[in-house]
């Protein structure tokens, strides 16, 4: 018999109802359907003013659904939620943020480098006014050109954009468009981007469940990335700058400079927190060592350092283009614009460094390890 396939916690289904998780925080976990996760974990913070909620999920009607039975079957009505912290700026963490102020005009307090894909933005050079038949790319400009309009909204997305290290926007081909700036402008409707009422700084106090939380600015995963420290009852949330079992995705189709700097330096910054005893992900379950889960992490990027450094001594040259490095440092089965996105930002963190260096070559990127 073959041994059984062992599935990571960030994958396992969403489990039911509410359950506490630390001193008066619960966890409620809600459906999702991206690769690599099978749940996100909303935080319940109770209070005598009513509750907080940390991360209310993906902007979809079965993720809603399960919230607010959820929310019920502890004693606590959605029309109670008098604040919604929302740890950055990816969908399935703030999709249904707007809705619950909606429902029960809640604050929604973010870091204040907070920013969506679709919020106002000064510089959009890709909307094209003209259709010429027969131009593919020209007509589905047009169509998200009316869209825009139609909706009142702005453009804001690295994913129509050539790639920094050579190459088509990623979502050149028509359906992958579709899917990426058709949809979500015809569902604007029933969805609005998250517009926060409260936006907080590093160190900054909030107050939750009648004690104060530490606001932590750890830019990397996304530069609004932000986790909330209790000190006094030692409990981190930790949103997805720390996971279980897997390591955040750290993208170079980013207005980050140095992500990959940005994200060591926030790793190193957990050393500071002894006092923490329990660590709430946003994906995966309760763990407890804040300090040794940073330094795993913050060895695993090194290790893969090391192996793009291998990689660039065997090759001619001593140098390669970003895919030719990501097809060494990912399993087939992971090969693509996400896990070349994750090379290019080691790669930049090298040449950033002093430890690479970088030329076009036919309109791509090659680099070369000076190691």
């Amino acid at each position: 018999m073959s041994a059984p396939v062992l599935v990571r916690q960030e994958r396992q289904p969403a489990m039911p109802g509410a359950r506490e998780v630390a001193p008066d925080v619960l966890r409620i976990q809600l459906p999702l359907d991206l690769p690599g996760l099978g749940h996100i974990n909303c935080y319940v913070i109770p209070d005598r003013a009513g509750f907080a909620l940390v991360d209310p999920g993906m902007p979809s009607t079965s993720s809603w659904r399960v919230l607010v039975r959820s929310l019920a079957e502890a004693g606590l009505p959605v029309r109670r939620c008098h604040t919604v912290l929302v740890t950055h700026s990816h969908p399935d963490h703030y999709g249904a943020a707007a809705r619950l102020r909606q429902v029960s005009g809640a604050e929604l307090v973010t870091h204040e480098h907070f920013k969506t894909y679709w919020d106002p933005h000064e510089e959009d050079d890709f909307v094209r006014e003209v259709a010429v038949p027969g131009d593919y790319s020209a007509q589905m400009g047009a169509i998200e050109n009316a869209m825009l309009r139609l909706t009142g909204r702005e453009r804001h997305s690295p994913w129509d954009r050539p790639l920094p290290w050579g190459g088509p926007p990623p979502d050149n081909e028509w359906r992958e468009r579709v899917r990426w700036r058709i949809v979500p402008l015809l569902r604007s409707r029933t969805w609005q981007p998250p517009r926060p009422s409260s936006r907080v700084r590093d160190g900054q106090v909030i107050r939750l469940a009648d004690r104060d939380w530490q606001a932590v600015h750890t830019p990397g995963h996304t530069d609004d990335h932000l986790c909330l420290l209790d000190p006094t009852e030692g409990t981190f949330v930790s949103g997805d700058h720390l996971l279980p079992t897997i390591t955040p995705h750290i993208s170079g189709l980013t207005t980050q400079r140095h992500p990959l700097r940005d994200f060591f330096a926030s790793l190193e910054k957990m050393f500071e927190f002894s006092e923490v005893r329990t660590v709430l992900p946003a994906h995966g379950l309760v763990f407890g060592d804040l300090i040794g889960r940073s330094k795993e992490i913050i060895e695993h990027h090194h290790e893969r350092i090391a192996t793009i450094t291998n990689a660039a001594l065997h090759a001619p040259g001593n140098e390669l283009t970003v895919a030719e490095y990501s097809k060494v440092l990912f399993k087939p089965h992971s090969w693509g614009v996400m896990a070349d996105s994750e090379t290019f930002a080691h790669l930049e963190y090298l040449r950033q460094t002093g430890r690479a260096e970088a030329r076009a070559v036919d309109g791509h990127l090659r680099y070369r390890i000076l190691d």
